[in-house]
């Protein structure tokens, strides 16, 4: 008779290795703002709910709603044409008109203090996810 000991130690190994994992940390990928594209004239009182997605590189590979930070740019600047709730209700003010740049950023952990107050330049190490609102 055969001992199974060696085998059964091995696989007993095997399945603990796997079940662990790697050691690198859960890190945020990228982040999805839906809808992508809204018209503030087809949602009720003009109010827009937008809701970001995180999409990470370990499971859960992703969160809905991710916790992030809203704002609004007009060509490339920041705006209060729109206002933004901080659970991401977006609405036009009466002096808005065209489309406006959407985005919701949350950081890295890295470069939680960068100083930017926007999304609309980028930098800073901030996942960025972006949608188009159109006022009237």
């Amino acid at each position: 008779m055969k001992s199974c000991g060696p085998a059964l130690l091995l696989l007993f190994l095997a399945a603990v290795l796997v079940g662990c994992g790697s050691s690198a940390p859960r890190t945020l990928q990228a982040v999805g703002v839906s809808p992508a594209t809204a018209d503030a004239n087809q949602f009720p009182n003009g109010e827009v709910q937008f809701t970001a997605t995180g999409y990470y590189n370990k499971i859960p590979a992703s969160v809905t709603p991710l916790h992030v930070t809203w704002g609004a740019c007009y060509q490339n600047q920041p705006t209060s044409d729109v206002t933004i709730t901080a659970t991401g209700v977006a609405h036009c003010t009466s002096s808005a008109s065209g489309t406006y740049l959407v985005w919701g950023f949350a950081s890295d952990g890295e470069h939680a203090t960068c100083n930017a107050t926007s999304a609309c330049s980028g930098g800073c190490g901030r996942v960025t996810g972006t949608a188009l609102m159109t006022c009237p």
